[in-house]
C-alpha cells in the first residue's frame, strides 16, 4: 500500500497534535495530493492515549510515503522554543501549510513564521465549524465551549499571536486559504475554498467491516471539558444502552480513567480504548449493527465512512437539565446544531437522566 514519496511534496508542512487531524490530512493527500509525500510534523501532546494513537496514525502515514517528524512539543520549559526553532527553516521555505487545529496557541505560533502562499486547514471535527463561523465573522478564535467566559491572562497575553493568526487564515491577493471538511457549514468566509472530505482513504484502506448484530457506543469527552454533568452522563449512558441493547462503549481518548472505570462498573458495558481513530476502527470492524452517539463529531465522519454499509448510526441529543453551571452559554445551541445538521443518521429521543 506504500507509494513513494514525490519531491514536491515535501514542500508541503503539515501540523497534526492529535489522531482525528492525521488521519483528515491522509483524507487531504488522497484526495489533493495523490502520489507526493508530505512532511507530517507530529507537535506530540502529553496524554498518553492521544500519544499512543498518533504513533499507529504516524506507522500508517509512512506507509503512505509520507515523512513523519515526531516533536516532544510540550516535553519541558524549553521544548515549545527547541520546536519551533528546528521547524522555523522549513516553515520558511515551505509553500503549503496544512493544519489540523487553528485554535492550537502552537499552530498560531507558528503561522506567524511561514511565508507560505497556500494554507490548508483540514477537519478536525465540531472545532470546524466554530473556527469557520468565527473566520466569517471576524471574531477572535476561541474554542466553542470556553465561548462566553472572560479571557485570561494567558489569553490576554496570546492575543497579538492570536489576532495574527486570524489575519494569516484570512485570504488575500498573497495567500489562498482552503478548508477542507466532513463537516456543514452555515456560512463560509469570503474567498475561502472549500472541499468535502467524503472519507475515500479510509474506506480505500479499510474493510468493509463484519458487522455484529447488536449495537456499539461512542463515547464522549463532554464530561471532561466541564460541559456536562458526570453523574447525569453515566445515568443517560446506562439508559440508552439499556434502550438498545449495547454491549461495547468505545471511549473518547481524552475520557478520564476514574469516570470509565464507574462506567464499565455500574453498566455493565465493555469499555474499548481504541488505538486507532474510530473511522478507521469501525471501518475495520467487527462493528455493530447500531452505533449509538452523543452529539459528536462522529455523527457527521461515521456515515461517511461506513458508506455502503448497513450499519446505522444513532446519535441522542444532550438533555439542557445535563449540563454544568459552568458550561458556556452556547453549549446546548452548539451541540443541538451538531445533531441536527447530520446527514445520514437516526436522531433518538433525548433519554430520561433523573
Amino acid at each position: 500500500m506504500s507509494r513513494r514519496a514525490g519531491s514536491a511534496g515535501h514542500s508541503t508542512l503539515a501540523f497534526v497534535e492529535s489522531p482525528v487531524q492525521l488521519l483528515n490530512v491522509l483524507e487531504w493527500a488522497h484526495a489533493h495530493a495523490p502520489g507526493a509525500g508530505l512532511t507530517l510534523v507530529v507537535l506530540s501532546p502529553t496524554d498518553p492515549m492521544t500519544r499512543g494513537q498518533l504513533r499507529r496514525m504516524a506507522e500508517l502515514a509512512r506507509e503512505e510515503g509520507h515523512e513523519v517528524r515526531w516533536e516532544e512539543a510540550r516535553g519541558g520549559p524549553a521544548a515549545p522554543f527547541q520546536t519551533i526553532g528546528g521547524l522555523t527553516g522549513r516553515l520558511r521555505r515551505a509553500e503549503r501549510v496544512v493544519l489540523g487545529d487553528p485554535f492550537s496557541r502552537y499552530v498560531q505560533l507558528l503561522l506567524t513564521i511561514t511565508k507560505a502562499r497556500d494554507l490548508v486547514v483540514v477537519d478536525d471535527g465540531t472545532a470546524t465549524m466554530e473556527f469557520v463561523a468565527q473566520l466569517a465573522s471576524g471574531e477572535r478564535l476561541v474554542r466553542w465551549h470556553r465561548k462566553g467566559g472572560r479571557p485570561g491572562p494567558r489569553d490576554l497575553l496570546f492575543a497579538p499571536v492570536s489576532s495574527s493568526a486570524r489575519r494569516r487564515l484570512t485570504p488575500s491577493d498573497r495567500r489562498n486559504v482552503e478548508i477542507f471538511s466532513s463537516m456543514p457549514m452555515d456560512e463560509t468566509p469570503p474567498g475561502v475554498t472549500v472541499h468535502a472530505n467524503d472519507f475515500a482513504w479510509t474506506r480505500f484502506r479499510f474493510g468493509p467491516p463484519r458487522i455484529t448484530k447488536g449495537a456499539d457506543m461512542v463515547g464522549t469527552s463532554l464530561v471532561e471539558t466541564g460541559v456536562v454533568d458526570g453523574d447525569r452522563y453515566l445515568e443517560a449512558v446506562q439508559n440508552l444502552a439499556k434502550a438498545h441493547g449495547a454491549t461495547r462503549y468505545f471511549a473518547h481518548r481524552r475520557e478520564s480513567t476514574a469516570k470509565l472505570h464507574r462506567l464499565a462498573a455500574e453498566t455493565g458495558l465493555e469499555i474499548v480504548r481504541p488505538d486507532l481513530p474510530l473511522e478507521l476502527i469501525a471501518r475495520r470492524g467487527p462493528v455493530g449493527r447500531t452505533i449509538l452517539s452523543f452529539p459528536s463529531t462522529v455523527v457527521h465522519t461515521l456515515p461517511l465512512a461506513l458508506a455502503g454499509t448497513e450499519v446505522r448510526v444513532a446519535v441522542c441529543d444532550i438533555d439542557p437539565t445535563w449540563l454544568t453551571d459552568n458550561a458556556s452559554p452556547r453549549a446546548q445551541g452548539f451541540l443541538s446544531g451538531v445533531t441536527g445538521t447530520a446527514r445520514d443518521v437516526t436522531r433518538l429521543p433525548m433519554v430520561s437522566a433523573v
